[in-house]
């Protein structure tokens, strides 16, 4: 009976104990596999490049100009364009200090009552050219309500390749309220597209015969430098009304 009970007793310890190896074991594929995952997170959020935090324009610079004037202002969180009273001589474009080639670009804007602004890449920042549009394709962003440009057909209203793409739909927020963009920009793919609050609206070719087809029937037609480049600053447009940006963050592709 003794040595019954004894080895019952050596069973259950060995049972606890293989138990105890087996949550130890558990807990610490659990303990990897949660490491992992916010490694993952950490490498996602690492391949963001965060172009304005809310604070300053530290990434940022005014088109041809060495300094940025109070026109520009960084106000809750937010890039403020409020054009200056009275006659101004010329606009004050804000583009990126550095220069992109195939990216994501993730942001939000807000425009004004019957306002007008847009969104440009692979501009060339050169005294030759007085303005970022004139090499740089623009992402439109207006007020399709009230701003006159809108009735001149979905190729110049909000989030269409400006003049050249119509946005598929209009899916923009009232004058006042926050637009989601992303814009990404592949030449690899030879792709370009914009989403526009969680929608996409519009794909396009960025080279090629399909790209100078789509330009020759433009207003950039015959323009020297107009989409010329792969790399170039990215521009927020002064168009003479407020606008406003912010959680502006690129990924390279």
């Amino acid at each position: 009976m003794m040595k019954r009970n004894f080895i019952i007793l050596s069973c259950s310890l060995l049972a606890l104990m293989a138990c105890k190896n087996e949550n130890k074991d558990s807990a610490e594929t659990t303990v990897e596999e949660t490491k992992e995952v916010v490694k993952a997170e950490e490498s996602a959020q690492e391949e963001w490049k965060v172009l304005f935090d809310g604070e300053n324009l530290d990434n940022w610079k005014a088109y041809n100009k060495d300094s940025i004037s109070s026109q520009w202002q960084v106000k809750d969180g937010a890039i403020v364009f409020t054009p200056a009273e009275g006659k101004r001589e010329k606009s004050e474009n804000l583009i990126t200090k550095e220069e992109f080639g195939d990216f994501e670009l993730s942001l939000q804007w807000k425009i004004s009552e019957g306002g007008n602004s847009g969104i440009m890449w692979a501009v060339q920042e050169e005294e030759k050219y007085s303005e970022p549009y004139l090499t740089g394709p623009e992402i439109q962003v207006l007020d399709n309500q009230k701003h006159p440009d809108a009735k001149n057909g979905p190729v110049r209203q909000a989030g269409a390749l400006y003049d050249m793409i119509p946005a598929s739909k209009d899916v923009t927020k009232p004058a006042g309220e926050w637009n989601d963009v992303l814009i990404r920009i592949d030449h690899k793919a030879n792709k370009g597209s914009v989403t526009l609050n969680g929608t996409k609206i519009g794909e396009f070719p960025l080279h090629g015969e399909e790209w100078d087809k789509m330009v020759s029937k433009s207003k950039f037609s015959g323009w020297e430098g107009f989409g010329k480049s792969r790399t170039g600053h990215i521009a927020l447009q002064d168009h003479d009304d407020q606008v406003w940006y912010r959680n502006i963050k690129i990924k390279t592709l």
